[in-house]
């Protein structure tokens, strides 16, 4: 069977362990004589499946009591509408502007309330995060939104910003499970699945019990989090395969060792990527060191056009997905949780050669 190594920021590769075992359980799961994705939503093996997903994630990342798990659909997109619904007291709320996401989120957002952009990285092309103090914040703000981590650009809160009494919101998307983080720091965290929880079209949506009930006149009833809330996020049919998809990366996980064994891997991986970047003098980085991703890795190779010829080639060698973003160009390398340590190791004994060849 041929498994390539596969970078992609998103969709992005899965467990092999975790494909494995739907494989087997595709047919006939729990000999039910039915695949999940044939199981009815209010069934009693359904039931389970979501229930233990839930659970799964509230032991992996510790989330209090009083925060609710929706398991949602839209993507984390529609979350930037469904924040701002749920969320209106006063009609505003504040911003860090750290990249195309943040970007997307506060153009949505201004439909329906005042956006005030209190930090912003586009100064330098997002290459770094910016500082947030507690004085930046509108004490009258409904929320205080951030992107933990940018896809695109390869930057990271590596501290969590104080918001005092304000809620602080996160789009986690690309890297909720990938470290242990508190989550009694937030008021929401959301996030689509195809990073590192499933297959894309499952959002899954972690919620303070008392920013839920008073949404919105005008917001429509998929979007408010009550409604989740209220049905265990059977409201509607959810996507009961990507749920399904879900619990078992999550079984994964724990199987590892949990967060705390997961962050230590990641962490490796990326030191040694940055290291290799850091001591060539043919690739650099273009993000400042204090605000670097351990999930998605930007480079570049200065001075020469040849990022084609570097995909081209890497692609050959069974290394896929590692051309940068069109609006940021260069190359990128999305090492979520499921990347073994081999294929950045492999990633970098091919970066080696490239260099040699060219430099």
């Amino acid at each position: 069977m041929k498994r390539v190594h596969n970078f992609s920021a998103g969709p992005s590769m899965l467990p092999l362990a975790v494909l494995e075992k739907a494989q087997a359980e595709l047919p006939n799961y729990k000999d039910s004589g039915m695949s999940v994705m044939e199981l009815s939503h209010r069934s009693g093996l359904f039931t389970e499946i979501i229930t233990d997903a839930e659970n799964l994630l509230r032991e992996l990342m510790n989330i209090p009591d009083n925060y609710k798990v929706l398991f949602v659909q839209g993507g984390a997109s529609q979350q930037f509408a469904a924040v701002p619904l749920n969320l209106k007291k006063n009609g505003k709320a504040d911003y860090v502007n750290t990249g195309s996401w943040s970007k997307k989120a506060m153009k949505e957002a201004k439909k329906f309330i005042e956006v005030k952009e209190i930090a912003s990285s586009e100064d330098e092309n997002f290459t770094y995060i910016p500082n947030i103090d507690v004085n930046m914040i509108s004490p009258d703000a409904d929320y205080v939104h951030i992107t933990t981590n940018n896809t695109i650009e390869g930057t990271a809160f590596r501290a969590i910003p104080n918001t005092g009494d304000v809620p602080l919101v996160a789009d986690m998307s690309s890297n909720i499970l990938s470290e242990e983080v508190d989550v009694s720091k937030f008021g929401v965290i959301y996030a689509g699945a195809q990073k590192n929880i499933g297959p894309a079209g499952l959002t899954v949506v972690i919620v303070r019990d008392d920013l839920i009930g008073d949404a919105s006149d005008i917001c429509p009833t998929m979007l408010d989090y009550q409604t989740h809330s209220e049905s265990g996020s059977l409201y509607n049919t959810p996507p009961t395969y990507g749920v399904y998809m879900a619990k078992l990366v999550f079984e994964w996980v724990k199987e590892l060792g949990g967060l705390q064994e997961i962050q230590a891997r990641n962490e490796k991986k990326a030191e040694l990527l940055y290291d290799y970047v850091e001591q060539s003098d043919f690739y650099a980085s273009p993000v400042q060191k204090d605000s670097r991703s351990i999930m998605n890795i930007p480079f570049i190779i200065p001075g020469h056009d040849l990022d084609g010829d570097f995909v081209k080639q890497a692609q050959a060698e069974g290394l896929e997905t590692l051309k940068g973003h069109r609006s940021v160009g260069g190359m990128r390398a999305s090492i979520y949780n499921a990347m073994p340590i081999e294929g950045v190791e492999d990633l970098i004994s091919f970066m080696e050669k490239f260099e040699n060849e060219h430099k």
